[in-house]
């Protein structure tokens, strides 16, 4: 059991380090990742809908009778939240009006990514081979994770190194903080209660990828966003075919 814990959190710091990695990789090569931030953000997109869409939406299912009424509650609780940022921080405060473009997303991403924690305890608790499997999935889409969440905040108005840190904190982080949590709570944690989370998970990223993410690339009209998006699909792919 002692072995399973230390595996557990080696690997879900590993996702951490991966996700810091990409933040890092966007902020010291600034230049570049402003000029091609709208390809980031369709291949995100395209990883975060198609994942949900394809694993986390039928596995909640599968798990928790009640996961359609979390899913719905995870997309429109994310919506009033939006809804919230923009009357009463963005419209009072002008030179904060775009900050919703980057905390929305921060928000859904730092949720999920603490789901992600949960996962990597469950996962390995059932065995190692279960475990490492999972976490081959997963830490594919973290290093994307970690450059779309410091680009958001970048663009919704945040300084380089605020959203450096908060990308940190909502993509990173909430991994390990998620394992080291749930792994004493894990024999208490009913498989209808973990469906329902990944179900709550899975809308608020069908929120963010439909809502904040696609809107805001399909405004520029960039030459290869289609590719991108394509590419973050395919991603996703094989993030479900090697959990499968």
């Amino acid at each position: 059991m002692e072995n399973t814990f230390w595996t557990a959190l080696a690997t879900s710091t590993l996702a951490a380090l991966v996700t810091s990695l990409g933040i890092y990789t966007i902020r010291r090569f600034s230049d570049w990742g402003h000029r091609n931030s709208t390809y980031f953000i369709c291949f995100a997109a395209g990883v975060l809908i198609s994942a949900s869409f394809l694993h986390i939406i039928p596995k909640s299912l599968s798990m928790s009778p009640q996961a359609p009424a979390w899913l719905l509650i995870g997309f429109f609780g994310m919506h009033l939240f939006n809804r919230f940022l923009t009357a009463f921080v963005c419209e009072k405060d002008p030179d904060k009006k775009e900050y919703a473009i980057g905390v929305v997303p921060m928000i859904g991403i730092g949720f999920h990514s603490f789901i992600d924690g949960f996962i990597y305890s469950i996962a390995f608790t059932v065995s190692i081979l279960t475990g490492f499997l999972a976490t081959m999935g997963m830490v594919l889409h973290e290093f994307p994770e970690g450059i779309i969440t410091y680009l958001l905040l970048v663009r919704g108005g945040f300084s380089e190194r605020k959203s450096m840190i908060l990308a940190f904190l909502a993509a990173a982080a909430t991994t390990p903080l998620g394992m080291l949590v749930s792994y004493p709570l894990i024999s208490e944690i009913e498989q209808q209660t973990l469906g329902a989370l990944l179900s709550l998970s899975a809308g608020a990223l069908v929120y963010v990828g439909a809502t904040h993410l696609l809107p805001r690339a399909e405004q520029e009209k960039k030459k290869y966003s289609m590719v991108a998006l394509a590419g973050g699909v395919l991603v996703a792919v094989v993030i479900v075919a090697s959990k499968a």
